[in-house]
């Protein structure tokens, strides 16, 4: 058994395992790795119910702890998912937003459990990158998007 020396904690109210599921199926190099039962009964379930799952999402191991209802998400943490066309911008917004996710602003969503994910087109972070006029523009482009829309992004980095 190899230990990851940092794992992500991620708290689920109950719902860790399809979590875990959804994002192994939705993003590359993710997968669901074990799913731990509870030895016996804690605050917020009864032994033999899920309590932990071990997963990878885009190379990063994580930890689902299903501990109750006592604390939420927030966008204070969030999955950034850098992506390299608006394909894949669309694809992995509309599987968050389209499973029970919602939108935000930014290029921010959040899923049906509460993560919140970052989806950005590489070339936004070039713009910003860049710094002066050319992340000015971008800047200004994407403060009135939701999901990001990489043709205007372009555009306003090229002072269309």
């Amino acid at each position: 058994m190899s230990i990851a020396k940092n794992t992500i904690c991620l708290w689920y109210e109950k719902h860790a395992e399809a979590a875990a599921r959804f994002y192994a199926e939705t993003f590359p190099d993710s997968a669901l790795k074990a799913v731990n039962h509870a030895p016996g009964d804690y605050p917020s379930g009864k032994e033999g119910d899920v309590l932990t799952v071990e997963f990878t999402v885009l190379g990063i191991p994580c930890l689902g702890l299903n501990g109750g209802p006592t604390f939420k998400h927030s966008e204070a943490f969030s999955f950034q998912v850098s992506t390299e066309d608006q394909e894949e911008t669309d694809r992995y917004w509309n599987a968050i937003v389209d499973n029970g996710g919602e939108e935000s602003a930014c290029g921010w969503c959040r899923d049906k459990w509460g993560i919140s994910w970052q989806i950005t087109p590489r070339t936004l972070m070039e713009a910003l990158a860049a710094g002066g006029g050319e992340a000015k523009r971008a800047f200004g482009a994407m403060m009135e998007m939701k999901k990001i829309d990489v043709a205007a992004i372009d555009a306003a980095r090229r002072g269309d």
